[in-house]
């Protein structure tokens, strides 16, 4: 399995009143994205406050995003867990339920111990149980745990491994990584603000925040630079920084669902603990879409 094009890391609506998965919001959300050129989505990664749902929730959400894409449309689901038993077990139930692949961080509480062997016996395991391609998660900024090169290259070997999703600003990372397997491993950039040189140093794709609120002008990105665009591909890449930096470092998931709102999707409460959008916060994002979609 080859995996590139731009996907969009959904977050996961919650009913205002219950708290509850919003099956219904989470349903049109996707239906709505599938009219894009996005070709797939990532369901409960980081985004989707996937650490703040029980089991029976991620399976819920795994279904209906499924149910409402089609057939031919990838569905990534992040399974990551803490322990190799749980994470070999939610992978399971996501490929029941659907997915065409499954996207794995790193154990992090533990981080101290997290050393190049664990993290190989880790992967290997999962991959070996996996009854779809695994792609690596690297998100040091969350997890304090970087894949560096021993254990991704060591991992690439692996055949139910096809590639990664690189959520750093660490370009000289994501090249080596795109080298292996001779540019066969799908390098798949994480970080909005530099995605335009993550294709051009070698990423197969990318899996953006900002994409759920932008896929259009994201997938426009990917197509310039695939096309050898390059002077439009950068000047698509100034229009989304800004936007993309407010949603995900500046005010994270709070800040990505008030920009989804602004755009015509739903997006709903966080669960806590995380706190609701502060006022200033939410008229600074709408004056980024505005700039983007003055219409909206």
């Amino acid at each position: 399995m080859t995996v590139n094009g731009i996907f969009p890391p959904i977050p996961t609506p919650f009913d205002r009143a219950s708290g509850d998965v919003d099956r219904r919001a989470l349903s049109g959300n996707v239906r709505r994205w599938m009219q894009t050129g996005l070709v797939g989505i990532l369901a409960l990664g980081s985004n989707g406050e996937a650490a703040l749902l029980d089991e029976t929730e991620a399976d819920l959400v795994v279904a209906t995003a499924r149910e409402a894409m089609p057939p031919d449309r990838l569905l990534i689901v992040g399974t990551g867990r803490e322990s190799t038993r749980a994470t070999i077990a939610a992978t399971k139930r996501a490929a029941a339920g659907g997915a065409g692949a499954v996207l794995v961080r790193t154990p992090s509480y533990f981080k101290g111990q997290m050393t190049t062997p664990v993290l190989v016996d880790f992967y290997t395991a999962v991959a070996d149980a996996s009854p779809v391609p695994v792609l690596l998660y690297n998100l040091p900024g969350a997890t304090g745990v970087t894949l560096g090169w021993p254990v991704v290259s060591k991992l690439a070997e692996h055949p139910n491994i096809v590639g990664m999703k690189e959520t750093s600003p660490e370009l000289e990372r994501l090249g080596q990584f795109a080298t292996l397997r001779g540019g066969a491993f799908s390098v798949l950039c994480g970080w909005a603000p530099v995605v335009y040189p993550a294709l051009v140093a070698g990423a197969a794709g990318a899996i953006l925040a900002v994409a759920n609120v932008l896929p259009d002008e994201c997938v426009a990105l990917y197509d310039h630079v695939v096309a050898g665009r390059h002077p439009e591909a950068l000047a698509v890449q100034r229009r989304i920084t800004t936007l993309a930096q407010l949603v995900t470092t500046s005010y994270g998931v709070a800040g990505l669902k008030a920009a989804l709102e602004m755009a015509g999707y739903e997006g709903g409460p966080v669960r806590g603990p995380l706190r609701p959008l502060a006022s200033a916060a939410r008229d600074e994002i709408a004056l980024a879409v505005a700039a983007i979609r003055p219409r909206q």
